[in-house]
């Protein structure tokens, strides 16, 4: 039996028309990128592949790393489920501007649409700007028809949910849900594997050759669920030492940890993904392997470990399956 380490990734930067300057700083890194609005943490979306950095896997893409070593990298149930296909997205987003107001499909009209997963994502805020906002799902509920004469008048942040952000807020965002990130936010994203995402509204925005993005506005028509909830914040967790959990859905399970010295997570049946946001530590897992680890960085601990042992102060959003 092979006896795995966690692993780390090259870092895989995207520069968009919102992007800011701070994710270079957050992770500790040079970059010459400009409008750097999210750094693709663990993806395995074809074109666009996490890539294994040092090891005995160096340079493997993600499917390659799981087509080599199968259940013992992502679990038995989730290699007997998805295969060589990675199941979680994660990202850290950093929003100068407002991100477009949008919604993704569910997994049945994406598969019928475009042959892959819909989207069904959660957000937890690192940290915000004063006077920054979060945009997620109905403040009233309209039919299809009233929709799209809303998107004609831009008039469709009317009826959409704003809320003011705050450290350590939580969202979940199945699909269906129509949302947007506003300017100032820097948050940590974690998502089916999929890249479908409808445009509702931009803010009638134009890239450098004047041009406005493309919008989606029939085929969110379908998609979008308009009914009114109750709530769309999730609890925050605060100063909670240890573990916490935020959300867990069909698609995933993430937790929130405080380090404050050692501690230990246990790893489970499948992968977990350890996301530092704060503070530095050393992971040492139950065979004796060290991995250093600082803000901004991303580890994937293979599901064949059993245990972490943790030292330093940080702080992480984990994530499995």
């Amino acid at each position: 039996m092979s006896i795995l380490k966690p692993y780390k990734f090259h870092r895989l930067l995207k520069s968009v028309l919102w992007g800011g300057d701070f994710i270079a700083d957050f992770k500790g890194i040079e970059s010459d990128q400009e409008r750097v609005g999210e750094s693709w943490e663990l993806s395995g979306v074809k074109g666009n592949e996490s890539v294994v950095k040092g090891g005995d896997d160096d340079g493997l893409t993600l499917s390659q790393l799981i087509e080599r070593h199968k259940a013992l990298l992502v679990g038995e149930a989730v290699y007997a489920q998805h295969g060589n296909q990675f199941p979680l997205l994660v990202k850290i987003i950093d929003a100068a501007q407002d991100l477009s107001l949008q919604v993704h499909p569910n997994d049945e009209l994406a598969k019928q649409r475009h042959g892959c997963y819909g989207k069904t994502e959660m957000w937890y805020l690192i940290n915000h700007k004063p006077g920054a906002k979060i945009l997620s799902g109905m403040s009233q509920e309209i039919t299809p028809e009233e929709y799209e004469q809303r998107v004609a008048g831009n008039t469709i942040l009317d009826v959409v949910a704003q809320h003011e952000s705050h450290e350590g807020d939580v969202f979940f965002l199945p699909s269906g849900r129509i949302h947007g990130i506003g300017g100032g936010n820097l948050i940590a994203e974690v998502q089916q594997t999929s890249d479908i995402t409808y445009r509702v509204y931009d803010y009638d925005r134009r890239d450098a050759n004047g041009n406005a993005r493309e919008l989606h506005v029939e085929q969110a028509r379908d998609a979008i669920d308009y009914k009114v909830y109750d709530s769309y914040v999730l609890p925050n967790p605060g100063d909670k030492q240890g573990d916490a959990p935020l959300v867990k859905c069909p698609y995933f399970d993430v937790h929130r940890h405080i380090l404050n010295g050692v501690d230990t997570i246990e790893v489970g049946d499948s992968f977990l993904i350890v996301m530092c946001v704060k503070g530095t530590a050393i992971i040492t897992d139950n065979n004796g392997n060290e991995t250093p680890i600082h803000r901004g960085e991303t580890i994937l601990v293979p599901a064949c470990l059993t245990r972490l042992h943790l030292d330093g102060q940080a702080m992480f959003v984990t994530a499995t399956v």
